[in-house]
Formats: structure tokens, C-alpha cells, sequence
């Protein structure tokens, strides 16, 4: 998961800072409609809102401002990024080739217990990632910052 052509360059689509409320919905709304205007498909937007949502949030908890959500022009298409203020690279979940939530025999029908334990577990929102982007995004360094980053569009494989 290395950086895309460019990182750190593009078109700024939001940018929001730690007293910033709610910059997860703003940010899902300012690029379903930047991508809206480039005539990208509205599957590829909703799937590129539902990860940006992620992205943002996970930047809001665990790095540190000011931060911006910029568009960048790739030959296949588009490339989402978030950057943040904080220049260490998460660790990431071991993801499986699987698809994601394949119920296992063992744990059918055991209740709403056994439903809120694999709920409540953390790191899931990365695997939704890359089942949506069919592994398409990752981290980058750029100098003192991070940016986050995934192709809009991108089929899962």
C-alpha cells in the first residue's frame, strides 16, 4: 500500500480542524459533491462517501489537525486523500482475501451477545475499505503529515 502518483497535490474538497463539528458529515456531503461534478457514477460516489467517512473519522481520533480532503486526477480516474497533522503511519489489521462477515457454522444462532461482540470489535472499518476499493488505498508519509488515501471507483477484487 504505497503512495499514489502526486501524493499531497490536488483539489481541496473540505478541510476542517479538531473544534470542527461533524466533519465527517460535512466531508461525506462536500465530496459526494465534487465527484458528483466530475461525473462520477453514483455507486463509485456512495461507495467513495462510506470510505471517506472512515478515513475522516479515523483521522479525527487518532491524529491531530489541521486536516484536508483533497481530489486528485488520475489517468483510470480519481484519487481520494486525507491529510492529517500527524506523520506516523497506522498499524494496519491483518486482511484476510475473504470477503468480509463470513458467518462461521460455530457461531450461528448463539444471540444478540455473540452480535455485539463482532460489532463492537475495532479495525473493521479498514476491512470494509478494502473490500470496497478492492485494495486500492493506504498511508503515505509527506514530510511532517499523513495522508491517507483511495481510488474512487475502484472495482473490489
Amino acid at each position: 500500500m504505497s503512495a499514489p502518483p502526486g501524493a499531497g497535490s490536488g483539489i481541496v474538497v473540505y478541510r476542517w480542524n479538531d473544534s470542527t463539528p461533524l466533519p465527517t458529515a460535512e466531508a461525506r456531503l462536500a465530496l459526494g459533491e465534487a465527484l458528483a461534478r466530475f461525473g462520477v457514477e453514483a455507486e463509485a460516489r456512495e461507495d467513495s462517501q462510506l470510505v471517506l467517512s472512515e478515513l475522516v473519522a479515523n483521522a479525527a481520533e487518532h491524529a491531530c489537525g489541521p486536516y484536508e480532503v483533497r481530489l486528485q486526477r488520475i489517468l483510470s480516474g480519481w484519487v481520494c486523500e486525507v491529510q492529517d497533522g500527524d506523520p506516523r503511519l497506522p498499524e494496519l489489521p491483518q486482511l484476510p482475501p475473504d470477503p468480509l462477515f463470513l458467518p462461521e457454522e460455530q457461531s450461528r444462532g448463539v444471540g444478540l451477545e455473540s452480535l455485539l461482540s463482532l460489532l463492537g470489535e475495532r479495525g473493521r472499518g479498514l476491512h470494509v475499505i478494502h473490500q470496497l476499493v478492492g485494495g486500492r488505498w493506504g498511508f503515505c508519509r509527506t514530510g511532517a503529515t499523513k495522508v491517507a488515501w483511495f481510488v474512487v471507483g475502484a472495482a473490489a477484487i
